[in-house]
């Protein structure tokens, strides 16, 4: 009579009235290849979901939003001065008529430990949210504001994450989630302190103008863009032969050299301004550390004599200069 009344039963019923089995083992790795997380907490999303890995993966990411939620809030109150300055330059720029816009951001983000500052995980966070405040920031078109600007915390936070490691990835996480998913993780308080961008666009072919952005950072391990202590500098370039000498590699490659050496001087040195009669702290007095017949100089000399000597300077307002410059140094107080 029981096979009787089974034969009769819908197959669709059955297989909704049946508990589901304990999840197998292929099942429960395939899920942690896909998400890393725990054998149990695998199991437990299986379960739940009824033994669909597609149903897993969502109850895991409710499962970590709210426990995400829970541990920032225990751990908020705990002091954060690790960490990573992260840059990121999606355009280092160019000149005018030639497509050289300029799009770049450095941020600092924070943790309790040099360990979690160190770990790969924290890592990618930080370039993770430097590529993404590069990415959304809108062009400055305020008149007289910095050339290089800060930029709204609240205002990233609540943006999609883009990864630079797989730019045709869709966002399924906004920066505020990653953030909580990384806490959760390494079970320390993360926050991100601040965040600035230069982005401009090109400068009208008329004024022979050109901008270029150029970073270093110091105290890297293993990605050069990251760093404990980090600047960003912008620098102009003015010349009726712009376009002309940004199509010449070799120019370009001195060109490059040069702005290295401005950015590495920067956090090489106790630097405070651009310019300043008398001040050493001021960029433009400091001997420049460039290396060969610049060396020594003090570094507005030598950007106007490597001018010069590249072609780039045929009047009295032709040349090169930085215009504007952060630097920052992890925990130091803002």
């Amino acid at each position: 009579m029981l096979s009787a009344l089974r034969a009769q039963t819908p197959t669709a019923f059955r297989r909704y009235s049946t508990v589901p089995g304990k999840p197998s083992l292929q099942l429960v790795a395939e899920l942690r290849k896909r998400t890393e997380v725990s054998i149990s907490k695998a199991r437990e999303a299986l379960a739940a979901a009824g033994n669909d890995v597609d149903g897993a993966l969502e109850w895991l990411a409710k499962d970590l939003e709210v426990s995400g939620a829970n541990k920032a809030a225990k751990v908020a109150d705990r002091e954060a001065s690790n960490g990573l300055v992260s840059v990121s330059i999606l355009s280092r720029g160019g000149g005018a008529g030639v497509g050289g816009g300029v799009r770049g951001a450095m941020i600092e983000l924070n943790c309790e430990t040099d360990f979690v500052g160190r770990n790969p995980l924290f890592g990618k966070l930080a370039s993770d949210i430097a590529h993404t405040a590069a990415f959304i920031t809108e062009p400055n078109g305020e008149e007289g504001s910095s050339l290089i600007r800060p930029c709204s915390i609240d205002i990233l936070q609540e943006a999609p994450i883009l990864s630079p490691s797989d730019p045709n990835a869709q966002a399924t996480q906004t920066v505020a989630q990653a953030i909580r998913e990384v806490i959760t993780k390494t079970g320390e308080n993360i926050t991100l302190r601040r965040v600035a961008a230069a982005v401009h666009n090109p400068a009208p072919k008329e004024t022979h103008l050109g901008m270029r952005l150029a970073s270093y950072l110091h105290g890297s391990i293993s990605d050069k863009s990251q760093g404990r202590i980090g600047s960003l500098a912008l620098l102009a370039l003015k010349s009726p032969k712009l376009a002309q000498l940004l199509a010449d590699e070799a120019f370009v490659k001195d060109l490059e050299g040069l702005e290295l050496a401005v950015a590495r001087q920067i956090v090489g040195f106790e630097t405070t301004s651009l310019r300043g009669e008398g001040l050493e702290t001021a960029l433009y007095n400091q001997p420049f550390m460039i290396g060969g017949d610049l060396s020594g100089l003090p570094v507005g000399q030598a950007l106007q004599k490597w001018a010069e000597l590249k072609g780039l300077s045929e009047g009295a307002e032709d040349g090169v200069a930085v215009v504007d410059y952060q630097k920052w140094s992890v925990g130091e107080p803002i």
